[in-house]
């Protein structure tokens, strides 16, 4: 297969790049990756052409980082002595161009509508990759009409979107960055941007409208749901044209608390998307709203046997990329998790109550037991991991609370093993004290435990595997019980466009690349196929993109205490899924704290501290048996991204 040639990248030079403009069309289009520079080269090159005389204009056309204008929005200016003068701007309420590319090329071709002649500057979105970069490039040369494309790109990288380049029939002006040109960070561009869109509203009032009385376009929250409401960029259209754009101050009683400047107008249409100032102050882009019913049901080898005697109420099931986790007794039955790791036909199980639902097959695959204490609602389902282990297995590991090994032995050593040679289930137990791991093997039959060697551990980490980790903290149910933060690894995936324009054939080395990449090992060199050497890191830039893990927390049985808050707060902080007690209503909170338990109440309040995604509650008490929307509805007012079951909303 034959690779397009690489188009040479001229100079940076402005005044240069400004004479080669003059002499071409009217209409220019700015294109590169985020922190390029060509937001400061649109500037540099109006301000040249306006000291010849030429009227410039430019559509700042990045939501997110726009070079001028109100984040959230693209907007026409024309360049002034100062700098660039707003003359109309868009409301998109959104700073993700890839993901709204349909609305921000609307938006943009209606600013492009109201522009008058001139030499007219594009300055891009920093999309330069996959389906949204190829989108947003040739929707905006074909709708704008584009007569050339200034591509600011560095020496060491292929030029982004080379074939649709290619393909545009137009100029393609290749230029080097400049050489200080550096991509910000996150938190810089979050910053900058709330430092604009604050200086905007500074002189802002409150106005309420009945929500009832509004058209809601875009992309709303649920309405059910106030908390995702608040800090939301909102803006009043008329017939696709931009009013007024502020802030939703709050969500209550069906009506709309909205932060507008001073005397501006509204409209019955109201457009909300994702851009939102969360609580810490910042402007970013909230994450998708999933909603509270469940729906998902995991495939049979994920699932628990169906019984006609099945009494645990809801059972929920959730699902992460490659896995399944269920609840397999549901929200009143005995505490079990199984984890289903499907990709590699492995099992990993939090708490063992009754596991009589699950098959004999998932007891083969199980992995790691990860218990919370020894109470027998929770360790009570080892003798069926025990029965069902029963022949060539590889050990099991189990971990949990001081104590442990002591209770795994007691449940061995209480039955005949006298028939089964060397046959008997093996396992590696492992008991928390502080920062270290107190280990033992036990094979049943086959005569006492074997201590192992201890195992210090810090900041909670007791399991690093290839494919996730596992961290813990100590809490308190008047007995010492353990909660579980289950995390996997961030995905690596190979650009196979960047590949094929770097003239790359695939291989082991890409394997190579994406483990000491996942190490953090950048100075590492990689062989390529054609025996040359680069470094990891160099290439992780150019042909890896990153898909981040996911955070699945379980925690039960602990006192409403400010401890136990505060850990499981930082243990839980930002999962993706926080499966946690609420075993009683707040009317009864006496028995709580007698019992070392959580209220449905404090289950939410502590997932909202944490700012989980989804929250699973379980462990309900049985007396709430034929209530329990009662235990959901206290829940609910205390968190908004609660799954609950639809009969339950």
């Amino acid at each position: 297969m034959t690779h397009p040639a690489p188009l040479p990248l001229s100079p940076y030079c402005p005044s240069s790049l400004a004479e080669q403009l003059l002499s071409g069309g009217q209409r220019v289009l700015l294109f590169g990756e985020t922190g390029i520079g060509k937001s400061t080269l649109t500037a540099e090159l109006a301000r040249i052409l306006s000291e010849r005389g030429l009227t410039c204009f430019c559509i700042a056309a990045d939501p997110g980082s726009p070079g001028f204008g109100l984040p959230g929005t693209v907007s026409l200016g024309q360049w002034r002595e100062s700098g660039w003068q707003v003359s109309a701007f868009e409301a998109l309420c959104t700073l993700d161009a890839g993901r709204f590319r349909l609305p921000l090329l609307s938006a943009v071709s209606r600013l492009m509508q109201k522009a008058p002649l001139g030499l007219m500057l594009i300055d891009a979105p920093g999309v330069v990759r996959s389906v949204a970069g190829s989108e947003l490039l040739t929707g905006m040369v074909g709708l704008l009409k584009i007569d050339t494309v200034l591509v600011l790109n560095r020496q060491s990288k292929p030029l982004p979107l080379m074939n649709e380049l290619l393909s545009l029939g137009i100029r393609i002006l290749p230029v080097h960055a400049h050489p200080e040109a550096c991509r910000p960070g996150q938190k810089t561009r979050a910053h900058k941007r709330t430092e604009q869109w604050r200086t905007y509203l500074a002189v802002a009032d409150e106005i309420t409208l009945d929500l009832a009385d509004l058209r809601l376009i875009g992309s709303p929250p649920p309405i059910d749901v106030p908390d995702a409401w608040t800090g939301r960029q909102c803006a009043f259209v008329d017939t696709e044209r931009t009013i007024s754009i502020g802030e939703i101050i709050a969500l209550q009683d069906g009506k709309l608390h909205i932060q507008l400047p001073a005397a501006a107008a509204t409209t019955r249409t109201l457009l909300v998307r994702d851009a939102r100032c969360e609580k810490n102050g910042l402007l970013v882009s909230a994450a998708p709203f999933a909603s509270g019913n469940l729906q998902f049901l995991p495939p049979p080898d994920a699932m628990p046997y169906p019984t006609t005697d099945y009494s645990g109420g809801p059972r929920p099931a959730v699902k992460l990329r490659g896995m399944y986790a269920t609840m397999v007794n549901g929200v009143f039955g005995d505490p079990l998790v199984h984890l289903r790791l499907h990709q590699q036909q492995r099992s990993l199980l939090f708490d063992l109550g009754d596991s009589g639902r699950l098959s004999t097959r998932i007891a083969h695959q199980v992995s790691d037991v990860f218990i919370s204490h020894a109470h027998i609602d929770h360790i009570g389902g080892f003798l069926w991991l025990l029965r069902s282990r029963v022949g060539d297995f590889p050990s099991c590991r189990i971990f949990g609370p001081p104590g442990l090994i002591g209770h795994i032995k007691g449940m061995i050593d209480g039955i005949l093993w006298d028939r089964i040679g060397d046959t008997g289930p093996r396992f590696e137990i492992a008991e928390i004290h502080g920062n270290r791991l107190q280990r033992a093997r036990i094979q049943a039959g086959c005569g006492d435990c074997v201590d192992l060697p201890e195992i210090q551990f810090a900041e909670g980490l007791i399991v690093d595997d290839p494919q996730f980790t596992v961290r813990t903290v100590t809490l308190d149910h008047h007995t010492p019980v353990q909660a579980y933060a289950f995390e996997s690894k961030a995905k690596f995936n190979v650009d196979n466009t960047v590949l094929k324009t770097l003239g790359l054939d695939a291989g082991p080395w890409l394997n190579e690349l994406k483990r000491v990449i996942g190490a953090g090992d950048t100075a590492a060199m990689i062989r390529l196929p054609d025996n040359s050497s680069r470094e990891a890191g160099e290439l992780g830039a150019l042909l890896l993109a990153v898909t981040p893990g996911e955070k699945l927390v379980y925690a039960t049985d602990l006192a409403d205490t400010a401890v136990n808050r505060a850990a499981l707060t930082a243990l839980a902080y930002k999962a993706d899924f926080f499966f946690c007690e609420a075993s009683f209503l707040e009317d009864d909170i006496d028995q709580a704290r007698r019992t070392g338990h959580l209220t449905a109440r404090a289950c939410g309040e502590i997932a909202t501290a944490a700012d989980v995604k989804q929250l699973v509650p379980f462990h309900f008490s049985r007396r709430y048996e034929t209530r329990p929307e009662e235990v959901y509805l206290e829940l609910s007012a205390a968190c908004s991204r609660v799954i609950m079951p639809s009969k339950s909303r």
